[in-house]
This record gives structure tokens, sequence and C-alpha cells, in this order.
């Protein structure tokens, strides 16, 4: 049965991560979550990974397989931002978060992947932005790094697509999080302005299409964008 598979949320001990990581609870899979700190949801296992790290990704999975199975269902979630214009923008800036949201999903999926290939079925879902195709100033590494989780989950899809595995991206837009709730009210508003639903989502809007795009319903939906943004980046 599909829900008793193994999921592995990367970056599931808060925000959207937690979300998906509690759904998936809900729905009666086997879960685990990496975290550099904190702690996953109820009834999660939590594994210590930082997703630049190969060597840290191999020792979590290893883990997991160990307690509750081979891993079967991948989200790609873990991810940062270090905001500023092009013109005062480091080369740190740039390269790490590049190494986390881009890099860190390179490492995880590969490491997925071995133990999908073996099992002829894998579930891979990356987490990406409605910024990533619609562009934000401020945010050229960001939007870059989640712009090419577009181009490596097509590629997937050609190298693994014979073998039961899918690989889709999740572009949430804005989202009622800790984050959103400390900007300006005036600052929200403008936001709500141009969302043609005229608000955030909420975690868990995201996760129901994650949540979907691992069950059996999706089988056949693999290299697809699904945006979960009110309307704010249609087209893209």
């Amino acid at each position: 049965m599909s829900a008793e598979r193994v999921v592995l949320v990367t970056g599931g001990n808060r925000g959207i991560g937690r979300a998906i990581a509690e759904r998936f609870v809900r729905d009666g899979y086997r879960v685990a979550v990496t975290a550099r700190s904190g702690e996953g949801p109820e009834g999660t296992l939590t594994v210590r990974a930082d997703v630049t790290d190969a060597a840290d990704i191999d020792a979590a999975f290893t883990e997991v397989e160990q307690q509750l199975g081979p891993v079967e269902i991948v989200v790609a979630n873990a991810g940062i931002t270090k905001d500023t214009l092009l013109m005062r923008m480091s080369e740190d800036d740039f390269d790490s978060v590049v190494a986390t949201n881009l890099g860190g999903t390179f490492r995880v999926v590969k490491r997925a992947s071995k133990g999908m290939l073996r099992a002829r079925f894998g579930r891979v879902i990356l987490i990406s932005s409605v910024v990533g195709l619609y562009g934000s100033a401020g945010q050229v590494n960001y939007s870059a790094s989640k712009s090419a989780l577009v181009g490596f989950a097509r590629s997937l899809t050609r190298e693994l697509g014979g073998r039961g595995i899918t690989a889709n991206v999740v572009a949430p837009g804005f989202i009622e999080t800790d984050m959103t709730a400390e900007l300006p009210e005036d600052t929200q508003k403008q936001y709500k302005a141009s969302i043609p639903a005229g608000r955030f989502a909420t975690p868990d809007e995201v996760a129901g299409a994650v949540v979907w795009l691992a069950g059996d319903d999706a089988a056949y939906i693999s290299g697809a964008v699904i945006p979960v943004d009110g309307g704010l980046g249609m087209g893209h």
C-alpha cells in the first residue's frame, strides 16, 4: 500500500517542510526528516544532516534505512536565502545559497536514487518557488537556485523515467509562515494585491500538492512544475 512507503523530507523541522512531514504522517506514511537543529513533527524520525555535506547525507540515509527501510519518496525542501541586490551580493552570498538549494538537492537525490533504482519505484519532489520562474529583485542567487530545480527534475525524468521513478517540482508562492507574519502590514497588503487569490497560502496547501505527487494518482506525471501560488506566477 502506497501510504506505508518511507518518506524523507529535508528541512522538515519548520515551515513548509514541517507541514509536508505532518501531512505524510497523517496519511499513514513512515516519515523521516533531516534537520540541522530542532526536531521534526510528532511521529517522525529526525536525523541530523547538513545538505551541503555528502558524507552527512549518506549517514542520514543509512540511519533512515536501518530504522524505517529504504527511502521511496524524497522531498528536497531544505533551503536558505541571502537576499541582496546583485551589486552588493558577495561571492559567499551567491555560492552558499546555490550550494544549499541546488547542491543540497543534488546530493540528497543522488543518494536516494540508489534505493529507488533497486526498487524500480521512486518519487522525487523538489520544492522550488514562484520566484524561480517569476523572478524577484534582490534574489538573483535564490531564484537562480530555484529555477535550476526545473532542469534538474526534467533531466532526471529523462534518465530514470523508465524505472518507475518520477521527478516533479512544486513551486509555492507566498505562504503564511513566521517569516511572512513579520512583514509590515502595508507590505503584506501590496503582496496580496498582486496575487489573484488575494491571500497567502497555508503551508498545508503546499503539503497537499506534495502528497498528491507522491501517491499513485500521480504515477504518470513527471517533469512537471506544479504552482501553489494563488495564480501569482501563472504562465511561467
